[in-house]
């Protein structure tokens, strides 16, 4: 298993008291996608389940769609960061075209893009079109979604300083977990290992993340077919915009007893 902690000391200032004491870091490091020897995407990670990161990026972005688009995932053996494992080469199926004009990262990860909210979520649908439909799910299994998350973010639970992302079905039962300095990789991840194991779409899934909803977030649930969204936190108003447009239901500031629903109110089973 790929160690995700890093040991440090500090130093802990409570009032007039200062002690020296030792501590656990969330490790971040480099990760180089390459997809038939090309460099497509350079993200800071932690490192652990980088196949599955790669390949819910590649999903996320529209260059993969199924399980047999991808031949094979190897750490790259040369250059000054494959010795750190730092470097992943996808190997795609050979009948996979590889359309670079499909990335979208580089246009949607800043607010100062100069796009608007309309164009941006337009440019996703050439790519992802809206859900047809989305099943029901109940408030009950909603409130109980953060709890189930918890035993999942164990490294979290040493550091403070990692965002999780979590798999769930309609009734509550969680799938996968997976945590990482980045909220989008902890999604990346998550979808990555729903695409290994083949169950594309997740027309029948709960994703919920640790952080707040971005954009973004929106954007690679859809990728996944991922109808419903659950935040921890706030949701921006591009990310209540894009769900509402592409007909999935998203819930924000999940906390005990209390959410708020931003789309789909007549997906609950009990309102």
């Amino acid at each position: 298993m790929v160690e995700q902690l890093r040991s440090t000391t500090l130093l802990r200032i409570e009032g007039a008291r200062a002690t020296r004491r030792g501590d656990h870091l969330a490790r971040e490091e480099p990760l180089e996608i390459r997809v038939r020897g090309r460099s497509i995407a350079v993200t800071m990670r932690t490192p652990g389940h980088d196949d599955e990161l790669a390949c819910g990026f590649l999903l996320s972005e529209g260059l993969i769609s199924k399980r047999t688009d991808v031949a094979e995932i190897a750490p790259c053996a040369s250059g000054e960061n494959a010795a750190f494992g730092n470097i992943l080469n996808v190997f795609l199926a050979p009948s996979v075209p590889l359309d670079l004009e499909r990335l979208t990262r580089h246009t949607f990860a800043s607010s100062s893009c100069g796009l608007c909210g309309k164009a941006s979520i337009e440019s996703v649908h050439q790519h992802f079109a809206p859900l047809k439909e989305s099943p029901r799910v109940s408030v009950e299994v909603i409130r109980l979604l953060p709890e189930k998350l918890i035993p999942g973010q164990s490294t979290f639970a040493k550091t403070g300083g990692l965002h999780a992302a979590g798999l769930f079905d309609l009734t509550g039962n969680l799938l996968a977990v997976r945590e990482d300095v980045g909220r989008h990789n902890a999604v990346d991840k998550v979808l990555g290992w729903a695409f290994l194991r083949s169950l594309l779409p997740l027309k029948e899934h709960i994703l919920l993340v640790s952080g707040r909803a971005s954009f973004e977030i929106m954007q690679k649930a859809l990728a996944g077919g991922i109808p419903v969204v659950a935040a921890v936190s706030a949701p921006s108003s591009l990310a209540v915009e894009f769900a509402r447009e592409s007909n999935q239901l998203l819930i924000g500031f999940l906390r005990g007893e209390k959410f708020n629903v931003y789309s789909r109110l007549d997906l609950f089973t009990n309102r």
